[in-house]
C-alpha cells in the first residue's frame, strides 16, 4: 500500500513523456481530418479584419504612432489570430470532450493525469497558434508591410500568448454549467479584450482608467512584443510584456487544471 502511494505521490510531482505523447497523438489524428476547417476560420476571420480594417479606417487615417495604418493594424491582428485560435479551441473544445463526448474519462484511464491532459493540450493549441498568428503578417506584407529580422519571434510571442489564453479557455470551460454559457463569457469578458488591445487604435486616446484596464490586458501585451519584434525592441518595455504573459499563462494554467480536476476527478 506504502508502495502505491509512494508511486502516486511521483506521478502527481511531474509530467510524464509518454502522457503527452499519447495526447498529442490523439491531437494530430484529429488535426489530420480537421484542418481545413480549423484552419479556415483561425486564418479567414482575422485576415477580414486586417482588408476591413487597413483599407476602411486606412483611407482616412494615413498614419498611426508614425507608422501607415496597414502597418499598424498588421501586426495588431496577429493578436485577433491568437485570441481567435487559443481561447475558443480551449472552451468549446474542451467543454465537449469532458461533458458530451465523454473523451477524458477515456483517457483517464490510461496512465495519463489531469495536469498532463491539460497542459498538453493547451501546448497543442498554443503550437497551432504560434503558426496561425503569422499569416495576418504575410498579408500585410503583400500589401506593404516590410519584412524584419524580427518578424522570427512573432511565432514565439503567438505560441506564448496562446498558451495563456488557451489555458484561460479550459478554465472557463470548467466553471460554465452549460455550453450556452460561454455567450456571456465571449461578451462580457472576451470581446473587451480583443477591443481595447492596441489592435485597431492607439490605447493613449483612451482615458486613464481604460488605459490602465487595456494596460492589464494580456492580448495588448501581445501587441506590444509583436510591434516591437517588427518595427524594433524596447528592452524594458518588452521584457515587462514578456513576464507578464509567462504569469498569466502559469496563473491561469493553474486555475484550469484546479478546476478541471474539480470537474473530472471530484
Amino acid at each position: 500500500m506504502a508502495a502505491v502511494t509512494a508511486l502516486a505521490a511521483r506521478r502527481r510531482a511531474r509530467f510524464e513523456p509518454a502522457a503527452f505523447i499519447g495526447v498529442w497523438t490523439r491531437e494530430v489524428a484529429i488535426f489530420r481530418r480537421l484542418w481545413i476547417s480549423s484552419t479556415f476560420s483561425a486564418v479567414v476571420e482575422p485576415t477580414i479584419y486586417l482588408l476591413a480594417f487597413g483599407f476602411g479606417i486606412g483611407a482616412l487615417v494615413s498614419t498611426v504612432g508614425g507608422y501607415s495604418y496597414i502597418e499598424f493594424i498588421g501586426t495588431g491582428s496577429v493578436a485577433t489570430a491568437v485570441i481567435f485560435s487559443s481561447v475558443f479551441a480551449g472552451m468549446f473544445t474542451t467543454f465537449v470532450r469532458r461533458v458530451f463526448q465523454k473523451s477524458y474519462d477515456a483517457m483517464l484511464a490510461a496512465p495519463v493525469d489531469v495536469p498532463e491532459l491539460v497542459v498538453a493540450e493547451a501546448l497543442w493549441i498554443a503550437a497551432k497558434t504560434g503558426v496561425y498568428g503569422c499569416f495576418p503578417l504575410l498579408v500585410a506584407m503583400a500589401f506593404g508591410l516590410p519584412p524584419s529580422w524580427g518578424m522570427l519571434a512573432v511565432p514565439f510571442i503567438a505560441f506564448l500568448s496562446g498558451l495563456g489564453f488557451a489555458f484561460m479557455g479550459q478554465w472557463m470551460s470548467g466553471i460554465v454549467s452549460s455550453i450556452n454559457s460561454f455567450s456571456y463569457i465571449t461578451s462580457a469578458v472576451i470581446t473587451p479584450l480583443f477591443l481595447v488591445a492596441g489592435t485597431f487604435f492607439p490605447i493613449t486616446g483612451l482615458p486613464q482608467w481604460a488605459q490602465t484596464l487595456a494596460w492589464l490586458n494580456p492580448l495588448y501585451h501581445c501587441v506590444e512584443l509583436v510591434r516591437s519584434a517588427v518595427f524594433g525592441w524596447e528592452p524594458i518595455a518588452n521584457l515587462f510584456s514578456l513576464l507578464y504573459l509567462i504569469g498569466f499563462a502559469a496563473l491561469c494554467g493553474w486555475l484550469a487544471v484546479r478546476t478541471l480536476r474539480k470537474r473530472l476527478i471530484g
